[in-house]
């Protein structure tokens, strides 16, 4: 059976890059690592999220926005945080408008969304010490 370790990364195509670039760094905190060219044109710009994960970004998407929620295919990418009030001040001194309020999931996790300026869904979490997910991992590790 396939062992699989991490998500090392999630890959977006954008309609304007300076935008995009623009929301992420200057508005997420994310840094550029490194860029890549194709056939003497940018073909691809990575962002860390950490220093093993990694954010794609490819320029020159074509259509309109990202297909919706109820869509198959890619739905939202989660970035953990570690204060969730906090997030939602800077998000708010940053401009950035929640597209979901901060609210209690189901999973008893705290969480707000976002979108970037191609509409890609971005959930923010922080994970609730006694949340559906952490009571799982603790039992996984037989806590």
């Amino acid at each position: 059976m396939l062992t699989v370790s991490s998500i090392t990364h999630v890959a977006i195509r954008v309609r304007d890059i300076a935008r995009t670039l623009d929301f992420y760094i200057n508005k997420l905190g994310f840094s550029e690592l490194l860029r890549l060219d194709r056939d003497g044109r940018l073909w691809l710009v990575y962002l860390r999220i950490t220093d093993d994960q990694y954010l794609e970004v490819f320029p020159e998407g074509e259509g309109g926005d990202v297909p919706g929620p109820e869509a198959v295919g890619y739905n939202h990418m989660c970035l953990a945080v570690p204060d969730i009030e906090q997030t939602v001040r800077e998000l708010d001194a940053a401009g950035v408008p929640l597209i979901r309020p901060k609210v209690q999931g189901a999973d008893g996790n705290w969480q707000t969304w976002i979108a970037d300026p191609d509409g890609h869904r971005i959930e923010l979490m922080q994970m609730a010490p006694d949340g559906m997910q952490a009571r799982a991992i603790a039992r996984l590790r037989g806590h």
